[in-house]
């Protein structure tokens, strides 16, 4: 599948996107671990979330999907899941893949993790050493470091206090889950704050938990049935921010976007670099999920320097932005993102390779990037590498872009926005997009 992407002067209107996947993945998971019904709305349909919806229901939770986004799971509660059938394919799915591995730390009986050809080089041993010394027994290719791994657990796990060396919310959130299972209080402290979904939506579900500086602790217990509202996807979102911020006439609302403040990076960096960003919503109480409308218009870009704490709060922005930062007056750096390596494809690489191809110069570093500006983007072929990111961004790009561009390998975009050509050709009131087989 591939994009046709034609150049616009104008977008305006109001969009909606889906819901947040991070905290679909975890509301999934925590409804098939609690005692009780849990009743999930704006879950986000897309392929990643529903890889974790078929892994709770192969393992014993009983889901029924009510309507769009609305799922009902009768959990299975801490100690209820089943041995599967079958392998559990988690797709291109790594919050699956290393969520899933925390749970069946746990379990007493084996399972065997897979995922399709990207998953399967991305890194796990962050994960699986520390469930390792919490006493998981997981063997695998690569030493227990790369997809296809087969896990059993123990019970209780032993607790641990585990320092990592990255802010990723995906090994905290690992740990958290194994230690629920565990014969004493577990804790995880990271070098920066990552998003904290699974913090907030763990206290939802009744599990004791204390944060302390960067350390996070979690007392084993069990967790009870709740209603979880999911709002829409800041990481969705990015893209239609970034395309209203540098298309000459445009005006663009986004309603009901998650501002969790461990995610928000992206706005910051936006007002940094001249875009005014209207935000408009209560938010939400202290352990709930906040959502606001944000409007944002035509912007006089300016360059800016992203690093440090900033980075974990919009790691998965960095390639909307990369397409921001050439059209910005001066040199934007990029630095401190060397997770960017180790996603779906190597980002790094991928927008300095593919941005050249639309004659755009990258200067690409170890652990990001300079791009000076502005450059003007030209209508080339260029491929996402099956990146959901690299696409959206790439299409983005091709909406400024002087003449047509083709984004090859696009069936990607359905892992976190399916929605994506349709809202923005919704906003470019014309087929700006179109989609070829």
């Amino acid at each position: 599948m591939r994009f046709r992407v034609r150049p616009v002067d104008r977008l305006a209107g109001t969009a909606e996107v889906p819901g947040d996947k991070s905290i679909s993945h975890r509301a999934a998971l925590l409804g098939a671990l609690a005692d009780g019904v849990t009743e999930i709305h704006g879950y986000l349909e897309a392929e990643d979330c529903l890889r974790t919806i078929a892994a709770v229901q192969a393992l014993g939770a009983e889901v029924t999907r009510k309507g769009p986004g609305h799922y009902r799971i009768a959990g299975a509660g801490r100690y209820g899941l089943q041995e599967p059938g079958d392998v559990i394919d988690c797709g291109n799915s790594g919050t699956t893949a290393r969520l899933l591995l925390g749970v069946l730390a746990g379990q007493s009986f084996w399972t065997l993790l897979t995922g399709d050809a990207s998953l399967r080089q991305r890194p796990m041993a962050r994960v699986t050493e520390p469930l390792g010394r919490m006493g998981a027994a997981v063997v695998g290719r690569a030493q227990a470091t790369r997809l296809p791994l087969a896990v059993k657990g123990r019970r209780p796990l032993w607790a641990i206090a585990h320092t990592s060396p990255v802010a990723s919310a995906q090994v905290k959130s690992a740990i958290l889950l194994a230690g629920l299972y565990a014969d004493g209080p577990v804790s995880v402290e990271e070098p920066a704050p990552s998003r904290d979904h699974s913090e907030r939506m763990l206290r939802q579900f009744g599990a004791r938990l204390r944060v302390d500086g960067g350390a996070v602790t979690l007392e084993p217990g069990d967790l009870r049935g709740t209603t979880v509202h999911i709002p829409g996807d800041i990481s969705s979102a990015a893209f239609l921010l970034v395309a209203a911020a540098i298309v000459p006439d445009a005006r663009v609302t986004v309603t009901r976007v998650g501002v969790n403040p461990t995610r928000t990076g992206i706005l910051v960096v936006l007002e940094a670099m001249g875009a005014r960003v209207e935000s408009v919503g209560a938010g939400a109480e202290e352990d709930a999920e906040p959502s606001v409308s944000l409007t944002l218009g035509s912007a006089d870009l300016r360059a800016t320097a992203i690093g440090g704490q900033l980075v974990p709060r919009l790691i998965d922005e960095i390639p909307a932005l990369a397409v921001a930062a050439v059209a910005a007056r001066g040199a934007t750096t990029i630095g401190d993102a060397a997770e960017l390596r180790v996603k779906e494809s190597d980002r790094i690489a991928a927008l300095a390779r593919e941005f050249k191809k639309m004659g755009v110069s990258v200067k690409e570093r170890a652990d990001g990037m300079v791009i000076e500006g502005p450059q003007r983007f030209r209508g080339a072929r260029v491929a996402s590498g099956g990146d959901h990111r690299m696409a959206m961004a790439l299409a983005v790009a091709g909406l400024v872009a002087d003449g047509e561009t083709v984004v090859e390998d696009t069936a990607c975009v359905a892992t976190s926005f399916p929605q994506f050509v349709e809202m923005l050709n919704a906003l470019a009131g014309r087929p700006a997009v179109t989609v070829e087989a």
